[in-house]
């Protein structure tokens, strides 16, 4: 058993992380390969475009569940790259609908294959893993579960619970 293995929640999100980011960097190894310059972080940004046909930050922030400012730097990225534009909303001057340009378009219809091949081969790795196949509902419930608790006050609870000082009778 490895240090990682042997501090199980300990270090939780320093695992996450670290498979995360191996994860990503294998999927840009093969965008690379493949000579299309994409970002694989940029992945739940075209997805959303190519299943409509302009959002707002707010609205790819909160489907995409990070900060508006994380979504706003994501697509001021896109927009230096010339993949996605932006203009006000008609209806709410404060609002700003992102599309992507006929750059990005192209882009979409070189990475579409891509995908389908990630999900052709994850599905083929996990499915000779019967613990592997686990990976994704664990980690839906474990989402669940973090919404529907505070950690931080379960933590300080604890600590609250364990240092109190020993009753001496």
């Amino acid at each position: 058993m490895n240090l990682y293995q042997s501090l199980g929640y300990l270090v939780l999100g320093s695992r996450l992380r670290r498979l995360s980011e191996a994860f990503l960097a294998e999927i840009n190894r093969v965008y690379q390969k493949e000579g299309i310059d994409f970002d694989a972080s940029w992945f739940p940004v075209f997805y959303l475009l190519s299943k409509n046909e302009a959002l707002s930050i707010k609205e790819l922030s909160e489907q995409i569940e990070v900060s508006h400012p994380a979504a706003s730097q994501l697509i001021t990225n896109l927009k230096k790259r010339e993949l996605v534009t932006s203009a006000t909303c008609n209806d709410d001057g404060r609002r700003q609908l992102v599309t992507l340009t006929d750059s990005g378009k192209k882009l979409l219809t070189q990475i579409l294959p891509v995908w389908d091949a990630i999900s052709a081969a994850m599905t083929t790795l996990v499915e000779s893993d019967d613990t592997a196949q686990q990976l994704l509902p664990a980690i839906t419930a474990l989402e669940s579960a973090f919404r529907q608790a505070n950690l931080a006050d379960a933590i300080s609870q604890n600590l609250a619970n364990n240092l109190k000082p020993a009753r001496h009778e």
